[in-house]
């Protein structure tokens, strides 16, 4: 197990700043959580089932020098002036306190994700750390809305509308894994003062290349949507093997599914015919489609419990890839813990300097596992947490 602190860094703010503007339009106002930059107006964005607009046209401004070749403050990384949706959520409490009172925690799925993920867990740290676990549903995921948008900006603002919300009597640790850990690094970097600590379970703060897994994991799950001849779970597992060798990814998958009676379509009733009495051709063809009705109604089909279009349409623009905050302009400098799977790609050596850019008080520690770290070794996660936690509430 390893353990490293990271290095602190200074705030940096801009003197002169050059501004280049995309299409904005003005959209409803919500009241602003916290403090912050706040944009005078905000890009429209569909309802409908593709994010029709990318990173790459939000208003920024910029100056040559410090940090690379181009210092980016992007308004709309901080800016509340965009529609949010109202979390899904449950809470684990069977062991919390009712005599000392104890900041609350709340964990945060991945990709393709939703609360179940991460209930072992929850178990866990509410038994041993005596206080609420709270686990909501991120947008376009579990039994949360569906909206077109889906960047961490957005998804950012839907947790801090669901903390605003409940009313914790102390601010809330914010726990993530992969996704989920960039919503809860963007929530800490919008809002500094919103949650005492910070979790983020194998995902650092960096942009990197849009991962190829998932769209291949999209384009599977609608050929088995669509496809009459996979009636049951056990045909979709062995289609799902086409792309996917991990029994463990393939079982998370088949969460994504839900398998449904096909429905009937016929106009039972209506027709010329109706009211009259039947010949004995009228007769027979009416017992034929009775029969196709009653057999058409035995057959099964898969629909999908997230929208995948949405979800594509942001892995293929590289919104869930990327990373737009920069430390010279966000930074949170509360306690942070960062784990990471040893056998995951997602949290380098080479990105541990970023990480200490943007969370200077940061500590790393390794669990031997791939990136599904918080399903391969619940037990050793909690306890990294609670152990973290513990100690940094003891200061």
């Amino acid at each position: 197990m390893k353990f490293a602190l990271g290095c602190g860094s200074h705030f940096v703010r801009f003197n002169r700043v050059f501004h280049t503007q995309g299409k904005h339009v003005s959209l409803v106002s919500s009241k602003q959580i916290g403090t912050g930059f706040t944009a005078n107006a905000a890009r429209g964005y569909s309802t409908g089932p593709l994010f029709g607009n990318h990173n790459n046209t939000f208003r920024t401004t910029t100056r040559q020098g410090a940090y690379g070749s181009t210092e980016v403050l992007n308004q709309d990384l901080v800016s509340d002036a965009f529609p949010r949706v109202k979390l899904a959520f449950e809470v684990v409490n069977e062991h919390t306190s009712t005599y000392f009172p104890k900041a609350p925690v709340i964990i945060l799925h991945g990709l393709f994700g939703n609360r179940a993920n991460n209930r072992t867990i929850a178990r866990q740290l509410n038994e041993r750390l005596e206080r609420d676990v709270y686990l909501p549903d991120l947008r376009n995921h579990g039994l949360s809305p569906h909206i077109g948008r889906h960047d961490y900006p957005s998804m950012a603002a839907d947790v801090e509308l669901f903390i605003q919300e409940q009313q914790f009597q102390d601010a809330p640790i914010i726990v993530g894994h992969s996704m989920g850990a960039k919503v809860a690094m963007s929530v800490v970097l919008r809002k500094p003062q919103l949650c005492s600590m910070l979790v983020s379970i194998d995902n650092a703060p960096v942009a990197t290349m849009p991962t190829m897994s998932f769209p291949r994991y999209v384009k599977k799950l609608l050929e088995i949507i669509e496809n009459p001849k996979i009636q049951t779970f056990a045909d979709a597992e062995k289609s799902l093997r086409d792309i996917e060798s991990s029994p463990v990814i393939r079982q998370f998958l088949l969460t994504i599914l839900q398998r449904v009676k096909e429905s009937d379509d016929s106009d039972s009733g209506a027709g010329a015919g109706a009211g009259k009495p039947a010949s004995g051709h009228h007769q027979h063809q009416h017992q034929h489609q009775q029969q196709h009705q009653n057999q058409h109604q035995n057959q099964h089909r898969f629909k999908s419990r997230i929208p995948l279009g949405i979800l594509n349409d942001a892995i293929v623009k590289g919104n869930i890839a990327n990373w737009e905050f920069n430390p010279w302009v966000h930074q949170y400098t509360s306690p942070s813990l960062f784990i990471r799977g040893t056998r995951s790609h997602y949290v380098s050596d080479e990105t541990l300097q970023d990480v200490g850019r943007f969370f200077p008080r940061f500590e790393l520690r390794d669990i031997d596992a791939t990136h599904w770290v918080n399903t391969e070794k619940p037990r050793e996660c909690s306890d990294l947490i609670a152990d973290f936690i513990e100690r940094n509430e003891e200061l």
